[in-house]
């Protein structure tokens, strides 16, 4: 049986062309997420697109991506990080 740490969102590292990289909270990697969509609708995977609304997009793109093309070449990456005190 797998450990239920491995599964556990701490944080999110957000890599954006031309930006410093930046640790979000899951909610926060959602919000992004939802906004990134409302930018970029039309680049948003065939399976996603079919997800229903921005939230449930966004949690799909979450769940079963690692990042997201923007703009030809230009490619915006997350993932999942554990922060230990």
């Amino acid at each position: 049986m797998a450990n239920a740490l491995l599964y556990r969102e701490d944080a999110y590292v957000l890599l954006e062309p031309n930006q410093p990289e930046r640790f979000v909270t899951p909610e926060e990697m959602l919000a992004y997420l939802e906004a990134l969509i409302d930018r970029y609708p039309e680049n948003l995977p065939m399976g996603t697109a079919e997800c229903g609304d921005r939230k449930a997009q966004a949690q799909d793109l979450l769940n079963t991506a690692c990042e997201f093309e923007t703009e030809p070449g230009l490619v915006v990456q997350w993932y999942v990080v554990r922060l230990e005190k």
